[in-house]
């Protein structure tokens, strides 16, 4: 792994991506919710590894693959300290947050929904932490019941909690950090407030992962899902977290082989956690830089990133402010590294326009999350969202954009 820096204002020095320009203006990259970055060391550790371990793992016994095979698995030994499993069987590879998602529902919730049931959301959910619960309560015959939103404040309404967290509730699924709000909710407490009434929890991780200190057992929830590309990490890799009990009861969700201690022609048996929902040729490579993604944001310590996007945004939300016409959503105060915001006459995708013409990558639409917009009156909005190698400066050119654009539409 490459040195880390120990100055935020040599960071970027880490990204060669951020060294170049856009349009004739130097790249201001806030889009980070959607993706981040990949540091020099994660870059290395991929070109590394297919020049020198490329090889099947687990079968093989030649070098190439007890190389490769101790790469994958160290990198699972990386994760399982990373979010602080209880083992390394607690922490099963995954293509992302999505399939993780897909997987505890159709596996867990296909194995133990029944009609009458109820899986809890939040009206804030990412459509990956809301489609796959659909569709496995029209599978199951449970419904859905949802936490409200407290509207552009962004924060949930637990004034009704007790009301809607009741014993019928088997699963309650929720977004540790909202991508479009920036809401940082208290899942120690709502996990705590499952394990009460009997109920699973399910956290997507996707927006926190990257951004702060995340402990599944501090936290305390049954499940944990999450994507390598949001924490500095390759794309196509991800974890899913489950407690060994929940794993090792749960059927397996895809067949083939790795997944299985026996076959005959009739029936086969299948092996414990992580192996059993491994099938097929696992994201080896992937895997083994997202244990590099890993050393990379300790060596920064994840508690410094968290301050320093949480500053960037909250200095945005307060900067952005300030200009006419604009609706802002979310906590004023504590958040995670996001803003989203939408201005009364113009509309996201031209807003998003006309950033890219000033070298600003940000994100303008729905963000996965079409419910909420509809509760809050909206079509879209514009997303900028920040990550450790951002400057106070970039925000600079983000208000000065913002300001073009208005005057543009102002006619």
């Amino acid at each position: 792994m490459s040195a880390i820096p120990t100055s935020w204002e040599r960071i970027r020095e880490e990204f060669p991506i951020l060294d170049q320009q856009v349009n004739g203006h130097p790249l201001v990259y806030l889009d980070n919710a959607a993706t981040t970055q990949r540091p020099r060391s994660v870059v290395a550790e991929l070109d590394r590894f297919y020049a020198r371990d490329n090889s099947n793992v687990h079968r093989g016994l030649h070098a190439l693959s007890m190389r490769a095979t101790d790469a994958y698995e160290g990198a699972r030994a990386r994760l399982t300290r990373f979010i602080g499993a209880a083992a390394a069987e607690e922490v099963i590879f995954t293509r992302g947050t999505t399939e993780s998602i897909n997987l505890v529902a159709a596996s867990f919730g296909g194995a133990n929904l029944r009609r009458g049931d109820v899986i809890l959301l939040t009206e804030m959910e990412h459509h990956s932490n809301l489609v796959p619960w659909q569709m496995i309560a029209q599978r199951t015959g449970a419904t859905l019941r949802y936490v409200p939103v407290t509207g552009d404040e962004g924060l949930l309404d637990l004034s009704d909690i007790d009301r809607l967290l009741t014993p019928e509730v088997k699963i309650f699924a929720f977004t540790h950090v909202s991508n479009t709000l920036g809401t940082v909710n208290p899942a120690a407490d709502l996990c705590a407030r499952a394990r009460r009434v009997g109920a699973v929890s399910v956290v997507d991780a996707a927006q926190s992962i990257g951004h702060m200190p995340v402990d599944v057992g501090a936290i305390g929830c049954d499940f944990m899902a999450f994507s390598g590309h949001k924490m500095a990490g390759p794309t196509g890799i991800g974890v899913l977290y489950g407690r060994r009990a929940l794993l090792d009861a749960m059927p397996p969700w895809q067949g083939g082989g790795g997944m299985i201690s026996a076959v005959d022609f009739f029936e086969s048996r299948w092996k414990p956690s992580p192996e059993r929902f491994e099938a097929g040729t696992p994201n080896f490579g992937d895997a083994a830089a997202l244990g590099t993604a890993c050393d990379f944001l300790d060596a920064l310590g994840r508690e410094r990133v968290r301050e320093h996007d949480g500053a960037l945004a909250r200095e945005a939300y307060e900067r952005l402010a300030e200009l006419p016409g604009i609706r802002l959503l979310g906590p004023a105060g504590e958040r995670g590294g996001l803003v989203s915001f939408a201005f009364k006459d113009v509309h996201a995708h031209d807003v998003v326009t006309f950033a890219d013409e000033d070298g600003i990558a940000l994100r303008g639409g729905h963000h996965c999350n079409q419910p909420l917009m509809k509760k809050l009156g909206l079509a879209s909005t514009v997303r900028a969202s920040f990550y450790v190698y951002n400057e106070r400066r970039e925000i600079d050119a983000l208000v000065a954009s913002m300001r073009r654009t208005l005057r543009f539409f102002a006619g």
